[in-house]
């Protein structure tokens, strides 16, 4: 069931649940933070609306730059702001940032401990037609191996919001993971937030059979795979990873620890990414059989999200597959 403490949306297993893109929760949150955190700037490579900065733009065009098709100029101008005093958010789609601009993120960001927040939106396959050089599910990989940096995956529009506003009240150098696609709501304005501690959002009666440890936007479909496999008797616990680094590892530990099976879900390279995050905490403290569900080592292609999310196999039945799999059941 549900986890009732978190007071998430009871219409999320719902066929006409309300759908939004992350990416927009993210621009909502930034315009707010911006009323409180005067040190806020935004910079975009010209994407300013694709990217939701928009409504940030809008409310405070003095504190906006517009760098242009520009990502490593991008990286580097938030730097120099930074070590002004500023406080910046800087935008394009995940492919061009982090992808393009990896080296002076690297240099002039991480290398100096600047406080400032990387925005990587249209990432994973989702982005569909745009085409394999579009999709970025390299990017988790990317950032989570930079020192000093956190890496962040809300799973719908209002923890992107709520996950802007804690970053606002708490400068650092992050990468914020969005999706472009429409995703299901799961949480709501009451559902309680903390960045680095991941939620358990569905829990069966007794001792769960497995964990799945799920981020972005296949958190649904995770929660709707629980709730198939909890008719045919099989007890799984999901977790949303908001935060993948600093990742939260008692949590991490207790759960494999209890139920001695764990799934991780991500739309991104099995290498790298959640799936090693998870492994890696594993391996040194409770070694686990792990299945992992992600891009297996292919780059992507042209297609709806739909298809994409199919054909790579991290859709509902392919996580339901890779359940029964860890558990020893057919």
């Amino acid at each position: 069931m549900l986890n009732p403490e978190l007071k998430l949306n009871t219409k999320v297993f719902n066929d006409d649940v309300e759908q939004i893109p992350i990416r927009k929760g993210f621009g909502e949150g930034l315009a707010k933070a911006g009323e409180t955190n005067k040190n806020i700037v935004a910079l975009s490579a010209d994407l300013t609306e694709s990217t939701q900065m928009h409504f940030f733009r809008d409310k405070f065009p003095e504190r906006f730059v517009e760098i242009g098709v520009a990502e490593q100029n991008l990286a580097t101008v938030a730097s120099g702001m930074a070590a002004m005093g500023k406080y910046p958010f800087f935008s394009s789609y995940a492919m061009f940032s982090p992808g393009r601009n990896w080296e002076q993120i690297r240099t002039t960001l991480a290398y100096n401990d600047r406080a400032a927040v990387i925005v990587g939106s249209h990432a994973g396959i989702s982005v569909g037609p745009d085409g394999g050089t579009h999709q970025a599910i390299e990017d988790i990989a990317l950032m989570r191996v930079m020192p000093h940096m956190s890496v962040l995956s809300p799973c719908d529009a209002i923890q992107a919001r709520k996950m802007t506003l804690a970053l606002s009240e708490n400068p650092r150098l992050a990468y914020l993971r969005l999706a472009r696609e429409k995703t299901p709501i799961i949480t709501t304005d009451e559902t309680p937030f903390e960045l680095g501690k991941g939620q358990i959002l569905y829990r069966p009666d007794g001792i769960g059979h497995v964990v799945v440890f799920a981020t972005g936007g296949l958190v649904a479909h995770a929660l709707r795979a629980a709730k198939d496999l909890e008719k045919k008797g099989v007890r799984v616990i999901v977790v949303n990873i908001h935060t993948i680094k600093p990742l939260d590892t008692d949590l991490v530990i207790k759960l494999a620890t209890e139920t001695k099976a764990v799934v991780t879900v991500e739309e991104h390279q099995i290498a790298g990414g959640l799936g090693g995050a998870i492994a890696e905490t594993l391996a040194q403290s409770v070694p686990t059989p792990i299945e992992f569900v992600g891009v297996k080592d292919l780059f992507g292609q042209s297609g709806t999200p739909n298809e994409l999310i199919e054909y790579y196999g991290m859709g509902r039945d392919a996580i339901e597959t890779a359940i029964m799999k860890v558990i020893g059941r057919k």
